[in-house]
């Protein structure tokens, strides 16, 4: 089953690998907590400000941010079943 997944630490990587996650949530002015999740991709939902946010400070689209991924584990799972 698909999953999406957020590509943000490989995005603040390339930009700048000094990059903090504290300092891209003040230079954005958004909630640490939130930029940190994205980052360790444990959100649940994309805030679409966030998004915007991210997109306009790296200059990326949306799709560069986020992306599409089998998850392995659910798999596992589903084979298990059968």
């Amino acid at each position: 089953m698909p999953v999406i997944r957020s590509k943000l630490k490989e995005v603040m990587e390339n930009h700048d690998p000094k990059l903090s996650i504290r300092k891209l949530a003040k230079d954005i002015n958004y909630h640490f907590d939130s930029v940190r999740r994205m980052y360790k991709d444990e959100m649940v939902q994309y805030p679409r400000d966030l998004l915007l946010k991210l997109c306009l400070y790296f200059n990326v689209q949306p799709g560069q941010l986020i992306r599409m991924d089998e998850d392995e584990e659910m798999n596992r799972l589903q084979e298990q079943l059968k």
